[in-house]
């Protein structure tokens, strides 16, 4: 399993944030509305989910669909109503009623574009490319779909693919193109460019189109390169924006466990996974949970709460077993407290792990 921090773009419940930003509007639609009546409806539910309205875009949506089942542009608000209400279970409904609008009006392009990034948030690559591509086939060079193609093709391994298009995105709207300053930055990472990564991060924070996203990437990159006090700044940036994300708070429990403030990153580490609050089982947040373990860990091991801090670690390995850096931290803390044997047993499993990852 990767960690969480590998796995962050790839949330349960979908980014609905960046797919709106990258589509300004969903005012005007490429089937035109039968009555007066209709589009007052269309036009009061499109206004509705821009202000997060999501109840009352159902039911201005059921409206529309009760005397017209047919309206494409009806199904597709509804579906991003669904999305908008921020329960993984209603994921299966939003992406039936975007596949409902396609198959009702195939020119309908926002409709392709948000199943796309549906497709894109639940890490089905290969299907949001298909979405993508024959979207540029009707509308060619269209920005949203080349600057998302792009991060796509990045994902499947591609990252020069996604400076080209991002670029060429960038070239026909660069004022409203947020997400590609930062899809640009992802790909610049991943070619080790992190000098031209942080310049795109900064275009990308800077804009009123910002999401929390963004805040814990860059946060990410500036714990790597302990920029601890930057970093923290921006962990509450992205907190502020969003609180219900738990990446923040674990880059922030990150931050001052690099510091020795080991009260603090418990602190933080709460908030990361509120005791009582139910989580969606997925690899996310398996991943998720064993890196709050391991900041646990760390935060006990620095105030010498070595029994606690091997729960921590053991627990880590309960969600993911094969990260070597975690049986590495056990064998020195089973050392630490005069258990040799055991110490053993996990720099033995440590070996394994790093063997098979050369």
């Amino acid at each position: 399993m990767r960690s969480a921090e590998s796995l962050r773009y790839n949330l349960t419940v979908p980014r609905l944030r960046i797919a709106v930003v990258l589509l300004a509007s969903v005012m005007a639609w490429a089937q035109t509305p039968r009555t007066e009546q209709q589009s007052a409806q269309l036009g009061a539910a499109a206004e509705h989910l821009q202000q997060g309205k999501a109840e009352q875009t159902i039911r201005e949506c059921k409206g529309v669909l009760a005397t017209d089942p047919r309206s494409a542009p009806a199904h597709m608000l509804l579906g991003l109503a669904y999305l908008a209400q921020g329960s993984p279970d209603m994921i299966a409904e939003a992406k039936a009623e975007l596949q409902q609008a396609l198959d009702l009006d195939p020119e309908l392009l926002r409709a392709r574009f948000y199943l796309a990034r549906l497709y894109f948030d639940q890490g089905l690559s290969e299907k949001a490319q298909e979405q993508l591509e024959r979207g540029l086939k009707q509308s060619p060079g269209l920005p949203p779909f080349l600057s998302l193609l792009g991060e796509v093709r990045r994902r499947l391994g591609n990252p020069g693919a996604s400076l080209e298009l991002n670029r060429k995105a960038l070239d026909v709207a660069e004022d409203t193109m947020t997400p590609a300053h930062y899809f640009l930055a992802l790909a610049y990472l991943d070619l080790k460019q992190e000098q031209a990564a942080m310049a795109e991060f900064e275009k990308a924070i800077h804009s009123p189109y910002v999401t929390a996203e963004m805040y814990n990437t860059l946060a990410s990159l500036y714990i790597k390169k302990q920029q601890f006090a930057a970093a923290e700044d921006i962990c509450r940036k992205a907190i502020a924006l969003d609180r219900s994300r738990p990446d923040a708070y674990l880059n922030l429990a990150r931050v001052y466990n690099a510091q020795h403030a080991s009260d603090k990153a418990l602190e933080a580490l709460r908030a990361a996974l509120p005791e009582g609050k139910e989580f969606r089982v997925s690899e996310y947040y398996q991943g998720l949970r064993a890196d709050v373990a391991v900041e646990r860990g760390a935060a006990y091991t620095a105030k010498k709460m070595y029994a606690l801090a091997i729960d921590e670690y053991a627990r880590a390995l309960d969600f993911d077993p094969h990260r070597a850096v975690i049986h590495r931290r056990l064998a020195e803390l089973y050392l630490q407290t005069g258990d040799p044997a055991s110490a053993a047993l996990h720099t033995k499993e440590a070996d394994k792990l790093e063997k098979g990852q050369r």
